[in-house]
């Protein structure tokens, strides 16, 4: 390591990754604008927020406890120009209020970040 390590790091530092409470309240704030598969997730999260990331295992995690809650749902669709169906997911009947909390919170997290 060299001093000028140390001033590169402040300047351009590495990404976060998100921990699954927020990757759960980042995924609801997502799902509520419209269905998504997890390739997109990750995708989204890096255009949109290019200072974040989230790991696969993080993100099928945070997907797995939000499928045994009940608040997202799962199936299979064909997407034009993709090869194989992918994974869709959306906020499932009864679960939209809870997502909004959840998602406020996302972005709450997000706005303090910044500043």
């Amino acid at each position: 390591m060299k001093l000028e390590d140390i001033y590169q790091f402040f300047e351009n530092p590495p990404p976060t990754y998100l921990c699954q409470e927020l990757a759960v309240c980042y995924i609801l704030c997502i799902l509520i604008q419209g269905e998504s598969y997890g390739t997109e997730l990750i995708q989204r999260l890096e255009t949109e927020h290019p200072t974040y990331r989230l790991s696969d295992t993080v993100l099928y995690s945070a997907i797995k406890f939000l499928e045994d809650e009940r608040a997202i749902n799962g199936y299979w669709k064909r997407l034009e120009g993709r090869g194989r169906p992918r994974r869709m997911y959306q906020v499932a009947r009864g679960w939209r209020v809870q997502s909004l909390r959840l998602a406020h919170l996302w972005q709450d997290y997000i706005n303090q970040r910044k500043n």
